[in-house]
C-alpha cells in the first residue's frame, strides 16, 4: 500500500510554542523501572523516538516525597538532584527528532508513603483509594494547598530546565490529587475548594495557570484529563461534569490529552473492548476547544488513525500499549510497510507487570525493557560471521519467534510443524470467546517468515529423532509446546489424583470434544487463576451448558486483577448465568469443600473441567539429547517450561539470541546499580 495514503498522519502539529513533527503521540505510561532504574526507562522511550513517534512522554513523575506510590515504581522529580536523569532522558528522546514530554503528578489518595512515612494528603479525611491498605488521607488545609502549588511549580521549573518540550498537568485515571479534588466521591469540603464543580476544579485551574506561568511560552502545557468515569455511580460523565470541566478550561492548556477513568476503564483488554472504545466518550472535546487533542483507544489500524484525523475527531493519535508492541509503528506506516506492524493484541501483560512493580513485558514485543539491559533492538538482529542452518520443530509462538529472529540474523531456517497449520496454542486460544485478536501473534510472525527466501516451513510434518538425525543442519530448536494436565495437579495441589479418567481439560474443550448436557452443571475448576478457566466457562455457557466456576482461591480469576479485567470477567460470567464459587477445594474423589468452613459444598458436576498445571511436551527434546552429540539442541517455550504466550515468545526470542552468541545468563545483564556518595 502506498505510503502517500497516510501523509496526513505525518503533518506537523503546533502545540503551543512547540511543534510535533507528526501526529503520532506516545502517551505517558509506566515502564516499571522507576527512579531506581533510569537507564532502562530511558532506553524504552528513546526506542520509540527512533521508531518515529513525534512526541514521546515520560510516565507519571512524582513531584514530592508525600506522593510515594510504594510498589509502583514511578519516575521522580522531587528536586534538582533528580535532574541528571531527566536531562539524559530528554537528550535520548530528542536525538531522534521527537518532542519530549513529562507527566508531572501527585498521586494524592493513591499514594501510600510507606517509604517516606509522611501523611497522605487529600481533599478530605478519608481512607486512601486502596481499601485493602490501612491508611487514611489527611485533609489539606489552605497552607497545604499553597505548598502543593509551589511544589508543582518547582517541579515544572526543573522539568523546563531539563529540556522537556511539554509539561503535563495530570488530572486523570483517579490517580491524581487534582482528580481527587474534582471528584464528589473524595472531595467533601465546604470551603472554596469543595462543593460546587467550580470550586472543585479551582485547584486544577490554579495549577494549570501556575504551570503556564512557569512555561512562559518556552514549552507547552498539556492537561491530561479523564472526561468520564463509566464504572462509577458518582463520577464525571462525558455529557455532564466531565464536559463542563472541558468547557470551563477549553482554551487554557496548549494540549488536551483525554481519556476515561479509572485505569481498568482506560486500558481495557481486547477481550472486552474493541479498538477505539474510548471515542464515544472523548469525541466531544474537539467541538469544545480550538487546542489540539490527543486521545487513546488501543489504536492499531492505520486506516482508523487516518479516519480519526480526517474527520477531525482527534489531532494526534495517542498510544501506550500499541507503542509498546511496536515502537516502530509510525515508521512502518510512513515507509508503506503496514503489513510489518507488530499489532498490540490487548492482552495487558504489560499492565500486569506494573501490578508487581517490575519492568514491562509484552506478548508481541519480546525486546521491550531489554533495549538497554541486553541491547536488544525490536527490528535489528546482529548477524554473526558464520551463517548457519537451523531446524525449528514446532510452529507455535516460541518456534515462530525463534525462527524469525534467526532469519533476521541471516541464518537459514527450516520449520517443521506436526499440525496442518502454524500457530500452536495461539490458534486454539484465539478461537475462544473474546480472544480473536491474539491471533496476531501468529499472523505477524508467519507473514514475516513467509517473506524470507531462507525459510522453509513444512506443515503436517511430525518429527521423530530418526528423522532429525538425517537432516543436515547446524543445530535444532525444539518448541513442541505443552498439554494441560488432567490429573488434578494445579497451583494449589501438587499431587495427582488417583482417579482422574473422567476429568476434562481446556485441550478437550478447545479441540471440540463433545460434552453431553447432563443433569448437573459442567464445573470448571480453576487452579490456574488467570484467564483460561473463565474463558472455558464462557464458551461452555455459550454452547448451552449449565456451568459452575469454582476455585480454591478467594477471588475469581485472581491474576486477571493485574490485567485489569477481573471485574469484567465476573460481570460476563454473571450475565451468562455461570454460578461462581470461591474458597472451594476439590478432593481426589471429586467432592467439593469450602476451605473457610470446612464443610461440603453441594456442587454435583455432570462433567468436570480441570484448569490446573501443564506439562511440557518435551519427549522429542529428551530423546534428541540422548542421541545427538554433534549438534547443539535447545528447548524453547512451553516445551522448556509452560507459561503464558508472552513467556513463550520471550523464550523463543531469547533462545535465538543465545544461539547468535548473546549469552543471557544473569551475569550478562547490564544493571542500574546505585552508587554510594
Amino acid at each position: 500500500m502506498s505510503a502517500d495514503r497516510y501523509d496526513v498522519l505525518f503533518e506537523p502539529v503546533t502545540i503551543g510554542p512547540v511543534t510535533a513533527p507528526n501526529r503520532f503521540y506516545a502517551v505517558p505510561h509506566a515502564t516499571g523501572h522507576g527512579w531506581s532504574q533510569p537507564q532502562g526507562a530511558i532506553a524504552v522511550r528513546a526506542m520509540k523516538a527512533e521508531g518515529g513517534w513525534g512526541v514521546v512522554a515520560a510516565q507519571m513523575t512524582e513531584i514530592a516525597p508525600d506522593s510515594d506510590l510504594a510498589n509502583h515504581p514511578m519516575d521522580r522529580l522531587w528536586d534538582e538532584r533528580d535532574l541528571p536523569v531527566h536531562i539524559a532522558q530528554v537528550e535520548a528522546i530528542k536525538r531522534h527528532g521527537a518532542l519530549a514530554a513529562i507527566e508531572l503528578a501527585h498521586g494524592g489518595m493513591r499514594a501510600r508513603n510507606f517509604t517516606t512515612g509522611l501523611p497522605v494528603p487529600g481533599p478530605s479525611n478519608l481512607p486512601i483509594l486502596r481499601p485493602e491498605v490501612p491508611i487514611q488521607a489527611r485533609a489539606m488545609d489552605a497552607a497545604d494547598i499553597r505548598t502543593f502549588r509551589e511544589t508543582h511549580k518547582t517541579a515544572a521549573r526543573n522539568a523546563k530546565a531539563a529540556g522537556y518540550d511539554i509539561l503535563y498537568v495530570y488530572a486523570a485515571h483517579d490517580l491524581s490529587l487534582l482528580s481527587h479534588f474534582l471528584s464528589r466521591r473524595t472531595n467533601h469540603r465546604m470551603d472554596a475548594y469543595g462543593g460546587s464543580l467550580t470550586n472543585r476544579m479551582r485547584l486544577l485551574r490554579e495549577v494549570l495557570e501556575d504551570t503556564l506561568e512557569v512555561a512562559n511560552g518556552d514549552c507547552a502545557v498539556a492537561l491530561r484529563f479523564s472526561v468520564a468515569e463509566p464504572d462509577k455511580e458518582v463520577g464525571l460523565t462525558h455529557d455532564g461534569e466531565g464536559r463542563e470541566v472541558v468547557e470551563a478550561l477549553a482554551e487554557l492548556p496548549d494540549l488536551w490529552d483525554v481519556n476515561v477513568s479509572g485505569w481498568p476503564q482506560d486500558s481495557q483488554t481486547s477481550r472486552f473492548a474493541e479498538e477505539g472504545f474510548q471515542l464515544p466518550f472523548t469525541d466531544f472535546v474537539k467541538s469544545v476547544t480550538t487546542k489540539p487533542v490527543v486521545g487513546v483507544g488501543r489504536f492499531t489500524s492505520p486506516d482508523l488513525m487516518l479516519s480519526l484525523i480526517r474527520k477531525k475527531r482527534l489531532d494526534l493519535i495517542g498510544a501506550a500499549r500499541p507503542s509498546i508492541a511496536d515502537p516502530f509503528l509510525p515508521s512502518k506506516i510512513r515507509d508503506g510497510q503496514t503489513e510489518d506492524i507488530r499489532e498490540c493484541i490487548g492482552c495487558n501483560i504489560c499492565v500486569s507487570m506494573d501490578g508487581y512493580g517490575v519492568p514491562l513485558r509484552c506478548t508481541q514485543n519480546p525486546t521491550i525493557a531489554e533495549e538497554w539491559r541486553r541491547s536488544w533492538h525490536p527490528e535489528i538482529v546482529s548477524a554473526p560471521k558464520d551463517q548457519k542452518a537451523y531446524l525449528v520443530v514446532g510452529a507455535g509462538p516460541a518456534g515462530l519467534e525463534c525462527a524469525l529472529t534467526l532469519l533476521r540474523a541471516g541464518f537459514r531456517v527450516t520449520i517443521a510443524e506436526a499440525r496442518s497449520e502454524a500457530g500452536g496454542r495461539v490458534m486454539e486460544e484465539s478461537a475462544l470467546p473474546g480472544l480473536s485478536a491474539w491471533r496476531r501473534v501468529r499472523d505477524y510472525r508467519l507473514y514475516q517468515i513467509q517473506q524470507s527466501a531462507r525459510a522453509d516451513l513444512y506443515l503436517s510434518s511430525p518429527m521423530t529423532p530418526a528423522d532429525i538425525e538425517d537432516i543436515d543442519v547446524d543445530g535444532i530448536v525444539v518448541a513442541t509446546g505443552s498439554r494441560w494436565r488432567r490429573d488434578g495437579v494445579g497451583a494449589t495441589n501438587s499431587f495427582p489424583f488417583a482417579h482422574c479418567d473422567d476429568l476434562l481439560t481446556p485441550d478437550d474443550v478447545m479441540a471440540g470434544r463433545n460434552i453431553p448436557v447432563g443433569p448437573g452443571p459442567v464445573v470448571v475448576y480453576d487452579d490456574d487463576h488467570f484467564y483460561m478457566a473463565s474463558v472455558i466457562a464462557e464458551k461452555l455457557a455459550q454452547d448451552g451448558h449449565s456451568v459452575a466456576y469454582a476455585t480454591p482461591l478467594p477471588m475469581v480469576a485472581s491474576w486477571a486483577d493485574l490485567t485489569l479485567e477481573q471485574t469484567s470477567i465476573i460481570q460476563r460470567l454473571n450475565d451468562l448465568g455461570v454460578s461462581l464459587h470461591v474458597n472451594v477445594t476439590m478432593s481426589e474423589t471429586g467432592a467439593f469443600n469450602c476451605s473457610l468452613r470446612g464443610t461440603r459444598v453441594d456442587l454435583e458436576a455432570s462433567k468436570l473441567v480441570i484448569v490446573g498445571a501443564r506439562e511440557p511436551a518435551d519427549a522429542l527434546f529428551t530423546a534428541l539429547k540422548t542421541r545427538l552429540y554433534d549438534r547443539p539442541i535447545w528447548a524453547a517455550g512451553d516445551c522448556h517450561v509452560p507459561g503464558t504466550i508472552q513467556a513463550a515468545v520471550l523464550s523463543g526470542h531469547r533462545t535465538a539470541r543465545h544461539i547468535l552468541g548473546d549469552v543471557v545468563s544473569g551475569s550478562s545483564f547490564c544493571r542500574d546499580i546505585p552508587s554510594l556518595s
